[in-house]
């Protein structure tokens, strides 16, 4: 039996009998839809919510109001017309997703980078993790309900390296910049010194950033013990990236896989220890130190050279039939692509493995027991792009 309550014509909520595991009646749970509307809930996407009082009982995510049919699109366009729709997956981090694609296509097509090719897909990926990163950090401190300072010191860090970006690609988000067998074009004149003096002032911003946040008290009681994810459960779900690490699974594609030039950057893969929402916060800025001096050693040794492979044919690009997947790790998790070759100009199947459809799973998990208001810390520990997750 349930009561429904209604403003307007929308459902806001409806009250359902609790029992007892008896089956023995104990009194009303209370579900609320959270989202699309809501603020916190990074524009469409829903929660539906059983609540006890303030606890949480029951959660269930939902997603696909913003279908983009990514997949179906891209098996009916050309190989390097699909690029351009990879950057409106994870618009955040389009360049990222331009790699993986890549990837995946020149294992298929035995296509390889040129060693100028490849410094500039690390430097530009590093650089697209620092301002994935620091946005987060913004986003989950807005969502705590610390309004203004923080996201905006986040936004102006991010600004520095999204001019970057537009002046390589033309492009400050999509910026549709990969290419099968290397990059679209060359850095301008002036462009390394410019990254050079954005990646040296970044480890002051990130010790300044720190004393705002790391040792606030807000903070540390609003996430600390909230939100955890156990490590099997983030294993045996296929959690990756920052969030994977945070519970102390020390897994990084970037060391895994060594794909592109990865093995030649001495650097270290922060793990957590507890797995909760301060975890997760703290490994955002760790792993930010760490692709600082990825950026210095990359923008320090870049080479000269080519930046295509010279057997790299864009126009009428027909691959010999197979199949690859190629994956990069992604400021979000691994992103994958899957990609099937039946000789013709078009994909025979495309798919992709989006590390924020995969990360909402154990959303659920992650809420039970907490009150309300921890659910939209937890939700914006995670990290996702509505984007990516209705692909």
């Amino acid at each position: 039996m349930s009561t429904t309550v209604e403003t307007g014509s929308p459902r806001q909520y409806e009250i359902l009998t609790k029992t007892s595991p008896a089956g023995e009646l104990e009194g009303e749970l209370l579900e609320v839809s959270m989202g699309p509307q809501h603020p916190s809930t990074h524009g469409v996407f829903r929660m539906d919510v059983a609540l006890d009082g303030e606890r949480v009982r029951k959660l269930k995510p939902v997603f696909g109001y913003l279908h983009r049919n990514h997949e179906k699109i891209g098996e009916n366009t050309s190989y390097l017309g699909s690029m351009p729709y990879t950057d409106r997956l994870d618009y955040f981090c389009s360049l990222t997703n331009n790699w993986a694609y890549a990837l995946a296509v020149e294992k298929l097509a035995g296509l390889q980078p040129p060693e100028r090719a490849e410094y500039i897909r690390v430097i530009t990926a590093e650089l697209t993790r620092l301002q994935n990163h620091v946005c987060l950090i913004g986003f989950l401190l807005q969502d705590m309900g610390a309004s203004g300072t923080p996201l905006m010191y986040a936004f102006r860090e991010r600004e520095k390296i999204l001019d970057l970006f537009e002046s390589l690609t033309g492009a400050r988000m999509m910026c549709n910049y990969m290419r099968f067998g290397g990059c679209r074009c060359d850095l301008p004149p002036g462009w390394l010194e410019q990254a050079k003096q954005a990646v040296e002032n970044y480890p002051r911003f990130l010790d300044e950033f720190e004393r705002l946040l790391s040792e606030n008290e807000i903070l540390i009681a609003r996430t600390q013990g909230v939100g955890i994810l156990p490590k099997e459960l983030a294993v045996n779900a296929s959690i990756t990236g920052p969030m994977l690490r945070a519970s102390g699974v020390n897994y990084d594609i970037r060391k895994v896989d060594r794909y592109g030039i990865y093995d030649r950057f001495p650097f270290r893969v922060p793990l957590g220890e507890h797995g909760d929402t301060y975890d997760r916060y703290m490994i955002r800025l760790l792993e930010m130190r760490e692709s600082v001096k990825i950026l210095e050693a990359a923008l320090r040794d870049i080479p000269p050279g080519p930046i295509l492979d010279p057997k790299a044919k864009l126009r009428g690009f027909r691959p010999k039939p197979g199949e690859a997947y190629g994956r990069s790790e992604a400021p979000k998790g691994a992103r994958g692509s899957y990609v099937v070759s039946d000789g013709g100009r078009n994909r025979y199947r495309y798919r992709g493995r989006p590390p924020s459809f995969l990360n909402l799973t154990i959303l659920e998990d992650m809420c039970l027991g907490h009150i309300v208001a921890d659910v939209v810390v937890i939700l914006g520990s995670v990290d996702i792009v509505m984007g990516e997750v209705d692909r």
